[in-house]
């Protein structure tokens, strides 16, 4: 520094640009990639659920098991079929662009259709609403229009999900898009900074997954249940076939309560495993307590009985204590803003 008559700050500055611009240099090096590989590739498909055992235990992954999603494709997506979902800064990094005078929907998507330069193969959630500024139409949030005019423009990315918090490189690529979208609309922008996100993306994940609960209860047949008479007995109960024909699901005016863990269709059933995830149904709908009467039912017309992950026979004592954790977790739920079986809760844990 002495030699180059550099001061402390000056020195600091200069680092800090160096390393700004190797940042720029290799997220151009990410893009360049995938538009490669977008061309070398007709179709992409991806798988984003996570094999869970059957207990009581966490469904969010652990952060070494997660993909961490990249940004650039969710407009791709989200454009041409946009999220039926709402935001909600419960879970969304919401950016807000605000105009002097209504624009028009049609020049706003033409410039966001330019942002679906790269491939989609990404999970991240990305949206975009806009307050209606028409006269003769009552101020509302909604899905962009080409043929109203907006004053207000919110654009959102999901924070968190079960594959993890979402990554800097595609919240930090957000912003910048965002940012220069602004620019060209000529709009005031309303952004919170990314480390701030970030710290609320790792807390949102942190809470998901204390709450990620996938509860069993296990009926182990005294005598193999031939597979005919299985399904007939699970049909009475109301229960439906699931599309792959491996599994039973239970419904409830027309909400998904319960499911039951994939069988062998061409097989005598040994035993059933009925599986809840807690976060996705509303706790006024009595899952646990109407899984667990589903499970004494089918074991008392099936000659079988109630047990624990272990084989060991399940005890009024361990239903209690079950009982117990579900109302802590309901209501840590309800604390964190995402009450279970609400749209929120369906996104954050998906």
């Amino acid at each position: 520094m002495t030699a180059l008559g550099l001061s402390d700050l000056q020195f600091a500055l200069a680092v800090i640009g160096l390393l700004i611009l190797i940042a720029v240099f290799i997220l151009n090096i990410k893009y360049a990639r995938a538009r490669r590989n977008a061309k070398a590739a007709s179709e992409y498909s991806l798988d984003d659920r996570f094999a869970k055992e059957p207990s009581f235990a966490q469904g969010f992954a652990e952060a070494e098991d997660r993909s961490e999603p990249s940004f650039g494709q969710t407009i791709l997506s989200s454009a041409s079929a946009p999220e039926s979902f709402s935001i909600d800064p419960r879970i969304d990094c919401v950016i807000t662009l605000r105009f002097d005078e209504g624009i028009s929907g049609a020049e706003i998507l033409e410039e966001m259709n330019t942002w679906g330069d790269v491939p989609a193969t990404t999970t991240v959630r990305w949206m975009c609403e806009g307050l209606n500024a028409d006269v003769d139409v009552a101020e509302n949030w909604e899905v962009l229009r080409p043929e109203s005019s907006y004053s207000e423009l919110q654009l959102a990315i999901q924070l968190a999900s079960r594959r993890g918090p979402i990554g800097v490189l595609e919240l930090s690529d957000f912003c910048s898009r965002a940012q220069a979208l602004a620019e060209t609309l000529g709009s005031q922008i309303d952004m919170p900074s990314v480390n701030t996100m970030l710290e609320s993306a790792k807390e949102l994940d942190a809470m998901a997954a204390e709450s990620d609960i996938q509860l069993s209860i296990n009926v182990l047949f005294d005598e193999a249940c031939p597979g005919a008479n299985f399904d007939a007995l699970m049909r009475k109960r109301g229960f439906r076939l699931s599309r792959n024909g491996r599994a039973y699901e239970f419904f409830s005016n027309g909400t998904l309560i319960f499911t039951s863990a994939e069988i062998d269709p061409n097989a005598p059933v040994k035993q059933v495993t009925l599986l809840l995830e807690v976060p996705l149904v509303s706790h006024e709908e009595r899952a646990f307590e109407r899984m667990l009467g589903e499970g004494i039912e089918i074991a008392q017309a099936a000659h079988g009985r109630l047990v624990d992950d272990n084989g060991i026979n399940l005890t009024e004592a361990a239903v209690i204590s079950i009982r117990q954790h579900l109302d802590g977790l309901y209501a840590n739920l309800e604390k964190s803003g995402v009450p279970a079986g609400s749209s929120t809760a369906s996104r954050l844990f998906s």
